[in-house]
């Protein structure tokens, strides 16, 4: 418990001491204030959060109840003691009426008087624990209505993007299933009539991209509802990031569709990554490059060391996104407005990028991207280089330094 700090206020010199010194004999740490007036006394009390003021009744000018009624409108919750002579039961009454704590008759019994004092600070000191108490609530309550408005705002948003989501999806897996159930009502009709082998083919290949095309949407699907349960797990290895990307183009710009046109290869580059979803990142960057750049453009892939660091950008020469689309480029379900599709016959799901920069930094790197409307985009993706303690001897290039470098032409 704190220092009690008692007033006391009296116009009898001698009660003026005795008193207070009553009180420093019978409670210890205790700190009294005394002073003669009533007018001195509300000079003071707008100054001190006193625990308990003493006061006699009965004083010149001013008298005690006067005051009582004063430090009511200025410290309604400190506890008042009115001293009242012999006999003055009135007074008393009054007193108690005006809002004052106790009273203690003259002459004054000590122990009475200190017993008085003793309960008065305890009722201030447990009235303070109250008011802290439920200043304690009041700030506890508004934390949770900012909670509850947080949480309500949380779910709001997500019930859009819910139904943004159900929409998108509705529409994006239509157009397969449609495709898909006009090929087999055509491949039916056909299969009936002779020497229809290549229509039959056509359609075949006509329902082998949509159902590849469904599955990419699945699968996009189910790696964005991983990583929004925190369940998408990594499986890491050390690798040379120049043999994934050689290999992976290799295997892009096989057969129909895209061409390898040109193609450096430098030294080894390693990282330790999770081969399948870096080379899933890099097929998101390189379709998205192909959609949105004229057929016959050329793609280029670069490899770049800098300092312990590697960046791997694809660069096109297409469309290019607007300025103001460019921060909320790789957000779930986004998509640039006024950008069409310049390859191919339709945008995606609007996932593909954030589940690039979601892998990207899952693996400690990140994904950036620099572009103008009508003259292309570069996508960067940022990760950190292997570093093997027992042979590194804490020496890096830190200009970047180009180690490979693969140009397509779709």
């Amino acid at each position: 418990m704190n220092t009690p700090y008692i007033l006391v206020v009296d116009d009898d010199p001698a009660l003026l001491q005795a008193l207070p010194r009553t009180l420093d004999l019978r409670l210890n740490n205790i700190k009294v204030d005394t002073c003669d007036n009533a007018q001195k006394a509300l000079e003071l009390v707008p100054e001190n959060d006193y625990d308990a003021i003493v006061s006699d009744v009965k004083m010149p000018g001013m008298d005690g109840l006067e005051l009582l009624a004063r430090i009511q409108e200025l410290r309604p919750e400190t506890p008042v003691i009115l001293i009242t002579g012999h006999g003055e039961h009135n007074l008393a009454i009054q007193a108690l009426r005006g809002g004052a704590y106790d009273y203690i008759l003259k002459p004054i019994d000590r122990d009475v008087f200190v017993a008085a004092v003793q309960r008065a600070v305890q009722t201030r000191h447990l009235r303070r624990q109250v008011e802290q108490q439920h200043l304690a609530l009041s700030l506890h309550a508004k934390s949770l209505e900012r909670l509850v408005q947080k949480r309500t705002s949380e779910l709001v948003e997500a019930n859009a993007t819910k139904d943004k989501f159900l929409q998108i999806v509705a529409h994006e897996i239509k157009a397969p299933l449609s495709n898909l159930r006009g090929m087999a009502q055509v491949l039916h009709q056909q299969s009936e009539q002779p020497d229809n082998h290549l229509l039959v083919q056509q359609g075949l290949v006509d329902m082998e991209r949509a159902v590849e095309r469904t599955e990419v949407l699945v699968q996009d699907l189910l790696d964005t509802s991983l990583m929004e349960t925190n369940m998408f797990i990594l499986q890491r290895r050390r690798c040379d990031l120049v043999e994934l990307c050689r290999h992976l183009l290799n295997s892009y710009t096989a057969g129909a569709g895209p061409t390898l046109t040109y193609e450096i290869i430098g030294k080894p580059v390693e990282a330790e990554v999770d081969e399948e979803r870096i080379s899933q990142v890099l097929i998101n960057l390189l379709s998205n490059a192909r959609k949105y750049s004229p057929k016959g453009s050329p793609i280029t892939v670069t490899l770049q060391q800098s300092g312990y660091e590697v960046i791997i950008s694809v660069r096109d020469m297409g469309v290019g996104i607007p300025p103001e689309a460019i921060a909320h480029i790789f957000e779930q379900f986004y998509r640039a407005p006024g950008v069409e599709v310049q390859s191919g016959s339709r945008p995606g799901l609007g996932v593909g990028l954030f589940i690039t920069r979601k892998i990207v930094e899952r693996h400690g790197g990140r994904v950036e991207v620099q572009s103008l409307p009508g003259q292309g985009s570069i996508f960067s993706m940022t990760l950190p280089l292997f570093i093997d303690p027992s042979t590194n001897k804490g020496e890096a290039t830190l200009e970047p330094h180009t180690q490979a470098v693969w140009t397509i032409v779709h």
